[in-house]
């Protein structure tokens, strides 16, 4: 019996806690006996992680990611320090990262040179690793109906569809599946951790707004993705959250775009990504500069703008038709990923990648 501990302090987004989950997964697969800790982000929801019964122990650290002075010593001092081996995110052995993120870089070698053990990087090997696990949280299982739908996250609102294109796309769906429940799902309290930049007021007027629709904002996290997780199809922009939904077994159909292309897919659960024309419609650029803005209802990134939602409305409704019916299966949703991965940029793979190399 060995140890390993996944050291995956990152930004606090939720998907990066996913990710860490799915590395511990990993490791877990490839040697049951062994003991698996993880550290992450105190503003990141580590409460996901005592929903995976193969995580023994798992630790926040509360620390500025941008401040490069900051000093996690005594923390660190609170977590057993000798383990056989730590594997840590390897966005952090990256000049760029790390400059970016000085605060987040001070607290990596800090915790390098604290715990003890051989050092790695997550998904790596030493120790043994066995990719593509499927990854299921322990939550009561529900009969599946109807959708759950997350407008945006916590992005800037120009990153997601206006309301008026929510309201096309919701009362399509009404309308092609009638009598199916939509579920709004939001959380607007601002506590430190990811929140949605939606009002209530408008979230209000989508639900008066459209059949079916009903609201569940500012839930705990277990209720919500209880509520997901009793879904047949989660449909949201580009997201962290889709990343848990899937981690429900729900599958998720995705309005792709913005800045980040979706990189994370869970062995067994179908998924769909509607992406954009990027002739059309920038997007993808990462850490580079935004495209400009077009009008409509206030500034909009383009491939959240109404022209791009119309263009892409009927996709996005047979791709919601498929999910429902159970009629795409996930070697099915990874081939046609990939082949539309290819259109979307021209052949050039390099776009291509994936967490545990799924995609490959």
């Amino acid at each position: 019996m060995g140890s390993v501990l996944v050291n995956f302090v990152y930004a606090h987004a939720v998907g990066h806690a996913v990710e860490a989950l799915q590395y511990c997964r990993g490791y877990h697969a490839a040697d049951p006996s062994r003991r698996i800790g993880l550290v992450l982000n105190a503003d990141t929801p580590a409460e996901l992680a005592t929903w995976c019964p193969f995580i023994d122990e798992v630790h926040t650290i509360e620390l500025d990611l941008f401040d490069p002075a900051t000093d996690t010593r005594d923390q660190l001092a609170k977590i057993t320090k000798d383990w056989d081996h730590v594997v840590g995110d390897h966005r952090m052995s990256l000049p760029e990262q790390r400059a970016f993120f000085p605060g987040l870089a001070a607290y990596y070698d800090q915790a390098d040179a604290y715990f003890t053990g051989i050092k790695g990087s997550a998904g790596g090997q030493p120790p043994s690793y066995l990719p593509k696990q499927p990854l299921r949280l322990n939550l009561p299982e529900q009969p599946r109906d109807g959708f759950a739908v997350l407008l945006g996250g916590s992005a800037k609102r120009e990153m997601y569809p206006s309301v008026s294109s929510w309201r096309l796309i919701l009362a399509a769906l009404a309308d092609r599946f009638p009598g199916a429940a939509i579920t709004l799902l939001g959380k607007l309290a601002k506590d430190g951790r990811t929140s949605t930049t939606y009002t209530r007021d408008e979230y209000e007027r989508l639900a008066a707004a459209v059949p079916g629709a009903r609201l569940a904002l500012d839930l705990p996290l277990r209720d919500q993705l209880s509520l997901v997780g009793a879904s047949r199809v989660f449909l949201s922009p580009h997201t962290g959250f889709g990343m848990v939904a899937l981690a429900t077994g729900t599958p998720w159909l995705c309005l792709a775009g913005n800045r980040w292309p979706e990189f994370y897919f869970n062995d067994g659960v179908p998924f769909y990504s509607v992406l954009p024309d990027r002739a059309r419609f920038p997007c993808y650029t990462m850490f580079g500069s935004d495209p400009e803005p077009v009008d409509d209802e206030g500034p909009r990134a383009p491939s959240m703008s109404a022209a791009r939602i119309r263009a892409d409305l009927p996709e996005l409704l047979d791709a919601a038709a498929l999910l429902v019916a159970g009629d795409l299966g996930y070697a099915a949703a990874l081939a046609g990923h990939r082949d539309r991965l290819a259109r979307c940029w021209g052949g050039d793979r390099s776009m291509m990648w994936s967490l545990d190399n799924v995609l490959s």
